[in-house]
């Protein structure tokens, strides 16, 4: 059996992206949040996504978008929480392990991973499971604090 390649640019993201979103349209549990809630027109939106994962890994997609002001959206309509978003990661995590293998197809699986949790996070304002400021280091916790420090100055 051959060894699958690598995500190596465009080409190979267009085949994952269609792969995801084939599996995405027809699950049980995610299906009918894309297809009937969010009726997401899928000429428009697979191109976006392209750009988006292109963006994610290779830093050359040119994606401008608010994931999280797309998914809040969603919220009035449906649950969107731990389960859904699990869900995605798995799907996401095999449509990528069906198709590639190497250091971008590991790096795409943890940018999803991280970005999930982000998402579900934020939109459901619960905190990031993967963030515990007791486990920083202090330099860790010196540089947030001047992240949150700049970042309360720059809103005002």
């Amino acid at each position: 059996m051959p060894v699958a390649q690598d995500i190596e640019g465009r080409p190979e993201i267009i085949r994952l992206v269609d792969h995801f979103y084939q599996r995405i349209r027809t699950d049980d549990l995610l299906g009918f949040i894309f297809n009937d809630l969010a009726a997401v027109n899928w000429d428009a939106h697979l191109p976006k996504m392209y750009d988006f994962w292109q963006t994610v890994l290779f830093r050359d997609g040119g994606y401008k978008g608010d994931p999280i002001a797309a998914h809040a959206k969603l919220l009035a309509k449906t649950d969107l929480g731990k389960e859904q978003f699990d869900r995605w990661l798995t799907l996401f995590e095999e449509s990528v392990d069906a198709l590639f293998q190497g250091p971008n197809a590991d790096h795409i699986k943890r940018c999803a991973h991280d970005m999930a949790n982000v998402i579900n996070a934020r939109i459901n304002k619960i905190p990031d499971p993967r963030f515990d400021p007791a486990n920083l280091t202090p330099e860790q916790k010196a540089r947030y604090a001047a992240y949150k420090a700049g970042a309360g100055d720059s809103a005002s």
